[in-house]
């Protein structure tokens, strides 16, 4: 006896056949590439470089207004005065700090790569880990050295 198949509904298109047959049904549904992936770490001193240039901008602007508002009277030099007393103030100066030292020892190690010293990768993950320890000591010493 011939066994005969009967279809309910309508076929499904070519491309959803091929789809639901050929292709991992295993597959991540929502990929994130900040959590998904492991960052190699010189990725992330690269990338923490160009943010922190960000933040040397915002810096500057910011520092720009103190200045102005120092300069303007008596009055309003004692107002930054204050205002450098408030924690917050302290630790945005001391991030800017951070943001400088880590911004020129990266620049510095650049400038190495320009004449080829330091563009193994051995040799870059040496100096992405220099970049971070030394920005961080260079911060705590002009920041002890401060307050």
């Amino acid at each position: 006896a011939a066994v005969r198949l009967v279809m309910h509904h309508a076929p499904l298109p070519l491309r959803d056949c091929i789809r639901n047959v050929c292709m991992k049904s295993n597959r991540p549904v929502n990929i994130n590439p900040l959590t998904d992936y492991g960052w190699p770490f010189t990725a992330l001193v690269s990338i923490t470089n160009r943010v922190l240039g960000i933040v040397l901008f915002a810096g500057v602007a910011f520092g720009l207004y103190l200045l102005d508002m120092a300069l303007t009277s008596e009055e309003s030099f004692a107002q930054v005065t204050g205002m450098m007393q408030l924690t917050a103030i302290k630790a945005a100066v001391l991030f800017f700090i951070f943001s400088l030292t880590y911004h020129l020892v990266a620049g510095v190690k650049h400038l190495l790569l320009d004449f080829h010293i330091g563009d193994s990768f051995e040799a870059a993950q040496i100096g992405s880990a220099i970049v971070v320890l030394s920005s961080l000591c260079i911060t705590g010493l002009i920041g002890f050295y401060l307050w």
